[in-house]
């Protein structure tokens, strides 16, 4: 068998996330189903993220195996030709061959991510479906300091979706940074790992924060209480981007 490693980007409008579902399109199945198509073979997708619906990324790390070689360049060109043709909103940037203990999930050391918000009166249209707009003017400064807050290692129930499968609260945020670029603010994460809805619920709260809703003591406190029902929002999904995984030797 031969592991390839894929580099994978996709818009999240169209799909219930990464995993596959009973109830909708995702972009495992349409990998899968396109790998079939192209090789012949039914393979397993395993990917450094589990995505929600809606969410999108710009270079997720994922692999599956082959009973035969195939050249990587030409790999990712059938694959794409194959998904282009399907009509899915899905791209292969790279494909290449691996060891074969490599796994796309369980080797990665980081993972980051980056969520946008249009701070804008008018309604998007270049960007409705990636981005989140809010009218009301944001202090990025505010919300940054605010941010450093949350980073460490704690609990975040608060943070937390209820339906979160992790055997653990504790996660260790690397960094949370935020940033206006014109009329966008811009808030990056990165950690080993997140729980369900962690980076949604933290830059919801930051939100607050940014209007003058919230304070950075509010938001302490929300971290302090490790309870769900103290969270003050939740983003959208439309703004958020897996941005990058981080393997041993890279």
């Amino acid at each position: 068998m031969t592991r390839f490693a894929l580099t994978l980007e996709w818009n999240g409008q169209p799909y219930m996330g990464f995993q596959r579902q009973a109830h909708g399109p995702s972009v495992q199945q349409a990998v899968e189903e396109a790998a079939f198509a192209v090789t012949g073979q039914a393979v397993t997708l395993h990917a450094a993220g589990r995505t929600d619906t809606g969410v999108h990324a710009l270079a997720m790390r994922a692999h599956f195996d082959l009973a035969r070689d195939f050249d990587p360049f030409r790999l990712s060109e059938a694959l794409n030709a194959r998904l282009r043709l399907a009509g899915h909103a899905v791209a292969v940037l790279e494909a290449r061959v691996v060891d074969a203990d490599w796994h796309a999930r369980f080797s990665c050391l980081g993972r980051a991510y980056e969520y946008r918000i249009a701070n804008r009166r008018a309604p998007l249209t270049l960007e409705a479906g990636l981005a989140w707009r809010i009218a009301r003017s944001l202090d990025a400064g505010a919300m940054h300091a605010a941010a450093q807050e949350l980073v460490g290692h704690h609990d975040f129930t608060t943070f937390r979706s209820v339906h979160c499968q992790a055997a653990s609260p504790l996660k260790t945020l690397d960094r949370l940074d935020v940033r206006r670029e014109g009329d966008h603010v811009i808030v990056e994460a990165a950690a080993r790992s997140f729980l369900h809805h962690q980076v949604r619920s933290m830059v919801g709260c930051l939100a607050l924060v940014g209007q003058g809703m919230w304070t950075r003591a509010d938001l302490a406190a929300a971290l302090a209480a490790k309870d769900r029902c103290k969270l003050g929002l939740n983003a959208p999904p439309e703004g958020l981007y897996f941005v990058k995984a981080t393997y041993p030797g890279e």
